[in-house]
This record gives C-alpha cells, structure tokens and sequence, in this order.
C-alpha cells in the first residue's frame, strides 16, 4: 500500500505579510521553488504517492498549481475548508485517510526522512509521533528572582533557555479521529492536551538535522540563503 500524507496549506500566513498579500503561504519561493513544491518533492523521493492538501485562504491558487501533482509522481487531492479550522481539525474532512498517514504544515523546510519517521511509527504501532527539535531562546534582558518580600535573591543575564519544539511534522494513527470533536476549531494544541487527559502515549521523536519553519520574515530570508547552501540534502 502506498504512503499517504496530508499536508496543512490553508493558512492565512499573516506573520509573513506583506509578502503574503499576494501569494499564499505555501507557494513562496524558495531559490526557483515554492516552499510547497520542496515539500511534495521530498515526499515523492521518501514514498509517499498520495498527498491532500487541506487549503482554504487563495485554495484556486495552490490547485491551479499543483494541479493532480503528475508532475512530481504523484496524486495531489484537495479537502476544501469552508472556514478556518486550525490545525487538527481538517483532519475530519479529509475521506479515506489510511490506518496511518504522515501529517506536516506546508511552510517547513528540513532535511528530516519522513520515510523513515512513518515506518518507525507504523512498527512500533503508535498513535501519535511527533517530530521534535532542539532550540534555543534567549531573554534579551536581566532576570530578576524574588522572594515573597520581593527581595532580590538571584539575577541572570540574558539567560538562555532550552528546549525541545515541535517541528510541525506527525505521523498519526486513524484512531486519533476518535478524540477529535465533531465540529468547530481544533489544533494540535487541543490535541496534545486531550492525549495527555486521557493517558494516551504521544511518542516524541528527537531530531538533530536541519529545520526551519518559514513563518516569520526573517527566518523566510534565513531559508532563502540555506536553501542555496544545503540544496542537496532538501532535493
């Protein structure tokens, strides 16, 4: 059976404006491809023969591009959103999803093999898998720390924190429908909470390549240069 994935091209992409005004997120350029087209390219070479795009936000544009998606290989469907319904929730209109499927956002740029992230899940017989990444923040100021009194009893200096993020990238099992409301808006956030409330295993899968998610103006620049200086390992 062939490898499914869904990828979540409805956004809006208002973090990237103004370069969104005029192209959906998902068909920005990076170097001579959309970020999109990068996407469903490294899908085709890891497996997978069946995409849907969830689109809702300039949707005739990113169909009138990607048409059946023959071009790459691959069959391109579409799940239409009448509104905006975040990121899990597409999930309930999409028909004939299989017992698992790659799900990812259509604006992430990384090296990671989804072919091998599905077949680890698919083994393992999981019913979540979230790929992980290590970063960095760093406070920009000095931290106080107070006592009850409001005494100074510790100070940082631009600290930096650090953490693991979600990079975007699952692989669900079906049996996660279950715990999706029938209607409304429901995100991944939803979902990680309602998991954890009904003691489900969300297995969480660290990954040290590169990753950069294109939703703010400088780090779509920053993936613009990387673009160019890692090509090989993204195409």
């Amino acid at each position: 059976m062939s490898r499914r994935a869904v990828i979540l091209a409805g956004g809006k992409g208002t973090r990237l404006r103004p370069y969104t005004v005029v192209l959906p997120k998902p068909l920005m350029p990076i170097g001579e491809y959309p970020i999109l087209e990068v996407i469903v390219r490294q899908l085709a070479r890891h497996g997978f023969r069946e995409i849907t795009l969830t689109v809702n936000h300039q949707a005739d544009i990113i169909r009138a591009f990607f048409g059946d998606g023959s071009r790459w290989n691959v069959s391109i469907a579409y799940s239409l959103e009448d509104r905006p319904l975040r990121t899990i929730a597409p999930l309930r209109m999409v028909a004939d999803l299989p017992d698992n499927f790659l799900l990812m956002n259509g604006d992430v740029l990384t090296d990671m093999d989804l072919g091998s992230l599905y077949e680890t899940h698919v083994a393992e017989g999981r019913l979540f898998t979230l790929a992980a990444t290590a970063r960095t923040t760093r406070i920009d100021y000095g931290v106080l720390e107070v006592d009850s009194a409001n005494r100074l009893v510790g100070f940082r200096e631009k600290p930096e924190i650090k953490h693991l993020v979600s990079m975007g990238i699952y692989v669900v099992s079906k049996r996660v429908l279950d715990f999706i409301p029938p209607d409304g808006m429901y995100g991944f956030d939803d979902l990680m909470w309602r998991l954890l409330e009904k003691g489900e295993r969300v297995h969480v899968e660290p990954y040290t390549g590169y990753w950069l998610d294109i939703g703010r103006p400088d780090d779509y620049m920053q993936a613009i240069d990387d673009f160019e200086r890692y090509r090989e390992r993204l195409l």
